[in-house]
């Protein structure tokens, strides 16, 4: 019998994260035979307790569909909405009645760790009442922290645009090499450092800037980066540092949190902002020289110009696989990519099970931060590179990208 099906996005946008959702529709445009009408979650599962439906099914052989693969951004809005973990919430019967009326059979979430909280639970209370629908989460995350994946789609571009602009910022810092100064920059990652670890890529040779990089999963001492910043002086005039936005200290207080207090999010997650501009003031106050600090923010995730192409194919491959397995009757199971060897790329498409990933997060290895926490290894740079190949030629009209806008 043939079964709709509903896709929706959450959580912090990527660039390819509506590649994804090209992958998701162009393959189940494919299987008229057993998936009818496919839906649109208008800010993903909250949206759709809402009543905020659409039929993207109308996007079908338009040309909307094949801009929607390289707009950033999310298509259908997104959300950061916490399902309740007691599944006999009525909120829960009250999902899979709406289920029943739009007649959903397939139903696939794009998101990060939270997004795949939902599917797990979307899974676990699909089971406990014996509901067909088949469940499936697609990753996406430029923070690269999903466990069981080697990597997470929107990661490869995000590190692409932050190796490019760090590259640039540096260059800009190097022009006025008879004045010593100080340039930081700020880069996403909360407990997860491999976003700012792919400023290292921004070297064009050995000692290059940027010269100290500090990721969250190495504990942050102002006293001895100050001593870091003052050697590096001494033979580099403008030195560029890179931090991620949740640096700690040995007592685990976010660097941020000493300037000013911080908010909390509907997942519970501190709002953190601020460690480059508190670190600046710190060079500015114990060394006296030049200094500024650079918050790239939500830049890292939202540019189109930089897109890989690598990224770019598996995040469409990644929605495409989910919509294969779901048809072959798989449910509660996450999309994930599988390499082989650092040696050589090649990326398999396999499934795990979401009750194993949700509420995890995958850090950066320890052996691949080395010289005391302020730099990364060689190991990383060759687990990197393959992921930023590439470009992407997004259609342009006036000098300016040409995005889908959902009506």
């Amino acid at each position: 019998m043939k079964k709709n099906a509903v896709v929706g996005q959450s959580g912090g946008p990527t660039s390819v994260i509506n590649a994804s959702l090209y992958g998701v529709l162009n393959e189940s445009f494919k299987h008229e035979d057993t998936i009818g009408c496919v839906y649109g979650m208008i800010n993903g599962i909250e949206g759709f307790l809402n009543n905020q439906i659409m039929n993207l099914s109308k996007l079908r052989n338009s040309s909307e569909l094949s801009l929607i693969q390289t707009t950033p951004g999310a298509y259908l809005g997104s959300c950061r909405y916490k399902l309740p973990e007691d599944l006999s919430n009525p909120i829960y019967s009250e999902l899979f009645s709406k289920f029943e009326e739009y007649n959903i059979g397939y139903f696939f979430y794009i998101g990060g760790n939270d997004s795949m909280d939902t599917v797990s639970k979307l899974s676990l209370y699909a089971k406990k009442v014996n509901s067909d629908i088949r469940i499936i989460g697609i990753p996406k995350t430029i923070d690269n922290d999903l466990i069981e994946t080697d990597h997470t789609p929107g990661y490869g571009s995000a590190a692409k645009y932050v190796a490019s602009t760090v590259r640039e910022i540096s260059i800009d810092a190097s022009v006025y090499d008879n004045k010593k100064s100080v340039t930081i920059i700020e880069i996403m990652g909360r407990h997860a450092g491999w976003l700012t670890a792919a400023s290292a890529l921004a070297r064009k040779f050995d000692g290059d800037n940027p010269l100290l990089i500090y990721l969250p999963e190495a504990v942050f001492d102002t006293e001895s980066f100050l001593q870091k910043v003052k050697e590096a002086l001494e033979h580099t005039a403008n030195v560029v540092v890179c931090i991620s936005e949740g640096i700690r200290d040995k007592d685990g207080k976010f660097i941020c949190e000493y300037s000013h207090s911080v908010g909390i999010d509907t997942f519970g997650h501190k709002m953190l902002t601020g460690s480059g501009k508190y670190l600046e003031n710190l060079v500015k106050d114990h060394i006296g020289v030049k200094v500024r600090s650079i918050e790239l923010n939500v830049c890292q995730r939202c540019s189109s110009s930089m897109l890989s192409k690598t990224d770019h194919e598996e995040a469409i491959h990644s929605g495409s696989f989910g919509v294969i397995s779901a048809k072959n009757g798989e449910t509660g199971k996450m999309v994930a990519l599988k390499r082989s060897s650092l040696d050589t790329y090649d990326i398999q498409y396999i499934l795990k099970d979401v009750n194993q990933i949700c509420n995890q997060e995958k850090v950066v290895p320890s052996d691949w931060i080395i010289n005391d926490g302020t730099d990364i290894s060689e190991e990383f740079i060759r687990y990197m590179l393959p992921l930023i190949q590439g470009s992407v030629s997004v259609p342009m009209e006036n000098g300016v990208p040409v995005f889908a806008y959902r009506k």
